[in-house]
């Protein structure tokens, strides 16, 4: 029976690759030593990854640092994997060195193995794993903010300005401390979480010019040893152009890659949209929370089902699966600020976890906004005639006359309706003493609003 591995060596001796594989040994042992869960490097990394290497690899190859074809083999097998050609060969687990040496290397062997060069003198020529993960974590997340959470935010914004517009001329009371206050209007409410996207939005793209500065060039330690001269400069351009990122070198290669403050920057702007997000589902289920015994002033739409027992009952399941999206966010921040403290001297040794989570989060808050966008937002619906129900009903109407009668005046009157089961109107009437007209025109709801 034919093995099923063959025997390849690294530094430290023999490893049995399995046959097929496309990598080698060093990425074999990496296997073998994390055996730790089932997460491995997402597209958007393998894809800045192989970005990075064929830069590298066309750079050195116009500086004559290696053979014309051997730079052109390179960058076509480093191409492949950029555009996900050679996924399933990138096996090691996300827990790893905390450098990323195994990912990369397994990048060096899959490039070298198909391009017939030599994974380290050859694929990493000019690299170290110490700038060429932190580069590939920094690209990775700026294209991936721009191709998918901004989009969803704009839509997520726009959806939610265009439902306050439809639900200006809504009146409705307004809630603090989960109590009845004031009136306003449904638009006006819904002004506010527009914004609250919105602001978000601006947030997360405050964090991005930072993130488009690249270690590459530091090598090792951040001296930039057995880089050449004008080696990053000239790949980090390349680079620019095969992205359309401003990307640009660090400016400094020991903060570069001692430190991961832009990526812990960025993580705070995702989980603070997180968090308005949080804010934006929860007000809205309970605003069509019911439908019949609770506040309903939103027609939720139906997606599914809501019980196995219930027969009729519909949930508001599109909110509640935001919420555990923002809740995973939140935590993934959590881990992140953790991984970001972990700079020890010339080195961050939490960048894998840093770039997985970071990834993650941008990934499923770019899913999570466009889903509730879609299946929520735009099929919203108000219930005027329960929001005009509970403002008639509210003793915060006394409000309005308290500049007239004043305050304890106004709250007598409000304790009074309370007791009575009557309308603030109804009994301003009979005891304020404001003339009918008058009354009538400090209690026009649109006028309060």
């Amino acid at each position: 029976m034919e093995q099923d591995y063959r025997i390849e060596r690294d530094t430290i001796g023999e490893m049995r690759v399995p046959r097929d594989a496309l990598y080698g040994a060093q990425t074999a042992r990496a296997v073998e030593n994390f055996p730790i869960s089932r997460m491995r490097f997402q597209r958007p990394f393998l894809r800045a990854l192989g970005l990075i290497k064929a830069a590298a690899a066309q750079v050195n190859g116009r500086m004559g640092y290696l053979p014309q074809a051997k730079a052109a083999a390179i960058e076509a097998v480093a191409n492949e994997v950029a555009e996900g050609r050679h996924d399933g060969s990138f096996v090691v687990d996300v827990f790893q060195t905390g450098s990323g040496t195994s990912t990369n290397m397994n990048a060096n062997e899959v490039i070298g193995h198909l391009a017939g060069a030599h994974p380290n003198d050859e694929v990493n020529r000019g690299q170290s794993s110490n700038d060429v993960i932190p580069t590939a974590l920094h690209m990775a997340s700026v294209e991936t903010v721009q191709c998918q959470l901004l989009p969803a935010m704009r839509n997520l914004h726009g959806a939610l300005e265009a439902k306050g517009r439809e639900f200006d001329d809504v009146i409705k009371i307004g809630r603090t401390h989960l109590q009845d206050a004031v009136p306003m209007r449904l638009g006006q409410e819904f002004s506010g979480y527009a914004r609250q996207v919105e602001a978000a939005r601006e947030r997360v793209e405050t964090a991005l010019p930072a993130m488009c500065e690249l270690a590459l060039g530091g090598t090792a330690v951040g001296t930039g040893l057995n880089a050449p001269p004008g080696f990053a400069a000239a790949v980090i351009a390349e680079l620019a152009v095969r992205t359309g990122l401003p990307l640009r070198e660090a400016s400094n290669h020991f903060e570069a890659q001692g430190a991961r403050d832009a990526a812990a920057f960025l993580s705070a702007a995702l989980r603070n949209y997180a968090l308005s997000l949080v804010k934006i589902a929860n007000d809205i289920r309970w605003l069509g929370s019911g439908p019949r015994c609770g506040i309903g002033e939103l027609h939720l739409p139906a997606t599914q089902p809501g019980s196995s027992i219930m027969p009729g009952k519909v949930n508001p399941v599109i909110a509640e699966s935001l919420l555990m999206v923002c809740a995973q966010v939140i935590g993934h921040d959590s881990a992140i600020a953790w991984c970001a403290a972990a700079g020890n001297f010339e080195l961050n040794v939490m960048m894998p976890l840093m770039a997985w989570d970071l990834l993650d989060s941008i990934e499923l808050l770019a899913a999570g906004s466009r889903n509730f966008e879609a299946r929520l937002v735009r099929g919203l619906e108000a219930n005027r005639e329960r929001a005009a129900a509970f403002v008639e009903q509210s003793l915060a109407m006394a409000t309005a006359l308290a500049p007239i009668i004043g305050y304890e005046q106004a709250a007598a009157l409000a304790k009074e309706a309370s007791a009575s089961g009557r309308t603030i109107r109804e009994v301003a009437r009979e005891r304020s003493g404001i003339q009918p007209a008058e009354l009538e025109r400090l209690l026009d709801l649109r006028s309060q609003t």
